[in-house]
């Protein structure tokens, strides 16, 4: 047996907690805030449930293979998530991958030969998704792991010609092929999912209509659930116990530093931010090549999100009148948004807005004839001097600001909606970084864009630190993060501790 301290209790913190539980060592996840689950979370607020994060995950295969491994997948309401589309030239919720290139065929009659180029090379991109039927190989081990990477393997010389052709292309320079710059088309093929994120990635997008879910009764009930079934496997959580060093002997990790009290282990598992865990928290810096630091220190992290949470007083079968499904994704970006411009204080009035319903999925989420509604959008990094740089006033006029432009935009697809408001407040990337500790924010670890990438490979799952005993258990240690990354990371963490 061994004595195992994990740091944060997002889902590859809960999953690499239960995995080595359930083998009988010693574990112990330490967690700053006072609930489990990170971004894979939610609250109440007046009533009103709302998602802390992570609204959906794809990759169901091996998120369903790893609860029934851990022994939980009975009871968690896992439900399929559904989509809908609208702009001016369409509107629709595509049920597969054939439903959205009909649907935006349908909307620009006159660009039929440059949507058949465009589409001609994103089939061949999609298909490379068929291998997300099956789970990924890091949930096994052994000969079982070498015979569900067979469909990997034969599939390599496609994939690696498909990596030299669009591998390091950006969605903005794949869009570019086909599509004046700035012109409608451009930026619905460059704008879906993260800015400039890579081409291989970006429009790869027959999972998004067949492998989206969530959970019906919320994503906390998922940590919760997780929690409760780590301790009873005889695991130890501590909740508002921030992690403040993580320290060492002779180059290797050996223990953990909380509230003035010193935990010794065998092994830590940092299920965090990888920036923090090595420039931040290690307590010898020294162990860390300064090459390596400096790589860290300049790596870019995903974008953050603005989020406004609303409670509506209107039902969710008038709310449904207007969004149709749960979650909507307007595609109206105004003239001049610029994600790059950090300095625009019109940001939010010309940014696409999305809309997520939690009580359309669930009408608990909202007190009885009421509902609840979620407002998006990726934002700058370090907006207006990072939201006016520890000035809580100003911080407090930009936080209302952003979030007056977004209801605005959002009350054209429904009408009267400030009418309805019973409750409002909003999230920046400064209140994601302070719960998550997520460097700058940052809603997928590392950043999306080809031209700025961590890691060389960016399907590679890198637990592995400098430090003897010391692995990164969370989505940061893919490039794409994401919940298939953190549940990824957990599994390799648990094989790595015999």
């Amino acid at each position: 047996m061994k004595n195992v301290i994990i740091i944060g209790s997002g889902i590859g913190g809960l999953i690499a907690g239960n995995l080595l539980a359930k083998k009988g060592h010693k574990v112990t996840i330490f967690e700053a805030h006072s609930m489990p689950g990170g971004y894979t979370a939610g609250f109440y607020r007046k009533g009103y449930y709302f998602e802390s994060g992570t609204l959906s995950f794809e990759a169901s295969a091996s998120v369903f293979k790893a609860m029934k491994d851990i022994g939980v997948f009975e009871k968690i309401d896992f439900v399929r998530q559904r989509m809908r589309f609208v702009s001016e030239e369409f509107d629709g919720a595509p049920e597969n991958y054939d439903d959205y290139k009909e649907m935006i065929f349908s909307g620009f009659p006159s660009d039929q030969k440059k949507l058949d180029a465009v589409f001609s090379d994103l089939d061949e991109i999609a298909g490379l998704m068929g291998n997300m039927d099956e789970p990924m190989p890091n949930l096994y081990s052994g000969l079982k792991m070498l015979t569900s990477m067979l469909p990997y393997i034969l599939s390599g010389p496609k994939h690696m010609k498909l990596a030299r052709l669009y591998g390091d292309m950006t969605s903005s320079e794949f869009a570019a092929r086909y599509f004046e710059k700035d012109s409608k088309l451009f930026k619905l093929f460059s704008g879906f999912g993260y800015p400039d994120m890579t081409a291989m990635f970006g429009n790869g997008l027959s999972a998004m209509f067949t492998d989206y879910w969530t959970v019906k009764s919320g994503m906390q009930s998922w940590a919760d659930i997780l929690a409760e079934n780590f301790r009873k496997l005889g695991g130890d959580l501590k909740l508002n116990s921030y992690v403040d060093k993580i320290i060492t002997k002779n180059g290797a990790a050996v223990g953990v530093s909380c509230n003035n009290t010193v935990y010794d282990a065998d092994y830590v598992i940092s299920a965090g931010d990888y920036k923090k865990t090595l420039l931040k928290l290690l307590d010898d810096k020294s162990l860390i090549p300064h090459a390596l630091r400096d790589n860290i220190d300049r790596a870019a992290v995903s974008e953050a999100f603005f989020t406004v949470y609303l409670g509506l007083n209107i039902s969710n079968e008038e709310l449904g009148k207007y969004m149709k499904v749960p979650h909507v994704f307007p595609l109206d970006y105004k003239p001049g948004c610029d994600i790059y411009n950090s300095e625009d204080g019109e940001f939010f009035s010309k940014t696409s807005v999305s809309l997520y319903s939690p009580s359309m999925v669930n009408p608990k989420h909202a007190p009885a004839g009421k509902s609840s509604l979620m407002l998006q959008t990726i934002v700058p990094y370090h907006w207006m001097n990072n939201w006016g740089s520890g000035d809580k006033e100003l911080y407090k006029q930009l936080k209302g600001k952003a979030m007056d432009a977004m209801i605005d935009s959002t009350s054209s697809l429904i009408p009267g909606l400030k009418e309805y408001i019973e409750y409002k407040d909003a999230a920046t990337p400064l209140t994601y970084e302070r719960f998550t500790h997520n460097t700058d924010g940052a809603s997928s670890a590392w950043s999306w864009n080809p031209k700025k990438k961590f890691y060389n490979n960016p399907m590679s799952v890198n637990i592995e630190t400098p430090v003897k005993n010391l692995y990164i258990g969370s989505c940061w240690a893919m490039q794409i993060g994401g919940v298939p990354g953190a549940l990824a990371a957990a599994y390799e963490c648990a094989k790595k501790i015999k």
